[in-house]
């Protein structure tokens, strides 16, 4: 019994090893597939690389995969199809890289899922060549009120309109590429439990990954480990298009370690997103600010994140809109610019980190903002702000502080300030300086400023 129970073992070793080795990714795909009891598309009558529409004879081959209870497996190829309807269970397995779909046009979508659960998409490319998608729809691909959904290893490209839209959705998406998107190229709308992780979104035309809700609300997606590169802001605007990640209205989102470089507008933008937390990101060459929290939330964690390149690294704003309650610290800004989209005099560029109402800034490190390294308050708009232990370099004017009448209290301590051009701790009237050195003045009763080295 032994004897043959090593025999089998050794076999089974050897079956996995040719399994890795035999020929190429593609042969082992299939033979994954084949082993997993899935249906080959082809003895349905659906043939790769065919010159007409494959539409009626795709979509026969997924219903009767589904009624089978089997996947449905795609060898590689070009399958021209158009408005596909995915039913409940549906599981369709390609080669990465070499099954494509490629939309045909005539309005509508390549793909619809709607009201359904359990959909698997794995190894397959969905191509708009860029032609039009119907008016009411917003997606290459859609998904609407699916549970359980997961699209892995596809590639998403050409889209006339966004990638892939879910509305919602349940599920994940991961390790996909989407690029070329004339919109966005995923976005989530009332998410139910999803997850966006390990994708690479590149060269959209308005934002690179969007987690929206149409009314305030718990939403809980967590977007982790993406990178998310070249993003326009085709639409225009002052921030609603341009930015790599965005979260709208979505409440304790959580968007970290993800890779964002060269975005018109924003890295990272949170507007009216409560309990978001904003954690070891690298931000590189944002157009505006880099991080963003805006608007009406309440609750934000922004830590541990690199900001390189930007006309302000880190942004907390709006307490006149209801704005407040964060936490900043540990991150690192540098090369902050004053050259934006905007006049700088209008917006007030330059600036490494901007805090408002009810914030902790401590642990991080600024260099080289040529307005202020740290901005507290605007006008009146402060209230229970601290700022310690931070290290502020070779920055216009280490940090800034509103003077403002109504303005609540601030406390500055424990922070090293070097190398600032224009003083090392200021009072400001909006963006005019209004005091000399505050460290250990007692002049404003609503201000704690001590125990900070200020060197030139």
């Amino acid at each position: 019994m032994t004897r043959d129970l090593a025999k089998l073992s050794r076999r089974t070793f050897l079956a996995g090893t040719a399994l890795c080795l035999s020929g190429t990714a593609a042969t082992a795909q299939m033979k994954v597939a084949d082993l997993r009891g899935s249906i080959d598309s082809a003895d349905l009558g659906l043939l790769p690389n065919a010159a007409d529409d494959q539409t009626a004879q795709f979509q026969n081959a997924v219903n009767r995969a589904v009624e089978r209870g089997r996947a449905l497996f795609l060898p590689a190829g070009t399958y021209p199809v158009a408005n596909l309807r995915l039913p409940s269970g549906t599981l369709i397995v390609g080669v990465p890289g070499r099954t494509r779909l490629v939309y045909q046009g005539g309005g509508g979508q390549l793909v619809r899922a709607e009201g359904v659960t359990n959909i698997g998409l794995t190894g397959i490319t969905f191509d708009g060549a860029n032609r039009s998608i119907g008016d009411f729809t917003e997606g290459l691909l859609h998904f609407i009120g699916v549970r359980n959904l997961v699209i892995d290893n596809c590639e998403i490209a050409g889209s006339a309109k966004m990638g892939a839209v879910l509305d919602r959705c349940s599920g994940r998406v991961e390790n996909c590429r989407i690029s070329g998107a004339a919109e966005a190229g995923l976005r989530s709308n009332e998410a139910a439990g999803l997850a966006i992780t390990g994708n690479t979104v590149t060269d959209c035309a308005n934002g690179g990954i969007w987690v929206h809700r149409w009314r305030e609300g718990e939403d809980g997606t967590i977007v982790s480990g993406n990178r998310v590169e070249r993003v326009s802001a085709r639409y225009g605007g002052t921030g609603q298009f341009g930015n790599g990640i965005n979260v709208f209205r979505a409440h304790g989102v959580m968007i970290a370690n993800n890779r964002v470089a060269d975005c018109a507008f924003s890295a990272i933008r949170s507007n009216t997103g409560s309990n978001v937390q904003i954690i070891g990101n690298s931000c590189l060459r944002s157009g505006e600010t880099a991080i963003y929290s805006e608007f009406g939330f309440q609750g934000a964690v922004i830590s541990n994140n690199i900001v390189d390149g930007g006309t302000t690294g880190i942004s907390i704003a709006n307490f006149m809109d209801g704005g407040r309650m964060a936490v900043c610290s540990g991150n690192l800004i540098r090369n902050i610019s004053e050259t934006g989209l905007y006049p700088p005099e209008v917006a007030g560029f330059g600036i490494g980190i901007a805090a408002e109402a009810d914030t902790a800034l401590t642990g991080n490190i600024i260099e080289g903002a040529p307005k202020f390294g740290m901005m507290l308050g605007w006008g009146p708009y402060m209230r229970n702000v601290t700022a310690s232990q931070n290290v502020l370099r070779d920055c216009g004017t280490g940090i800034a502080v509103t003077v403002v009448d109504g303005a609540g209290p601030a406390v500055i301590t424990g922070n090293i300030v070097q190398g600032s051009k224009r003083g090392g701790i200021n009072g400001f009237r909006w963006l005019e300086r209004a005091t000399g050195e505050l460290n250990n003045n007692s002049e404003f009763s609503n201000l704690t400023v001590n125990g900070n080295q200020v060197a030139a």
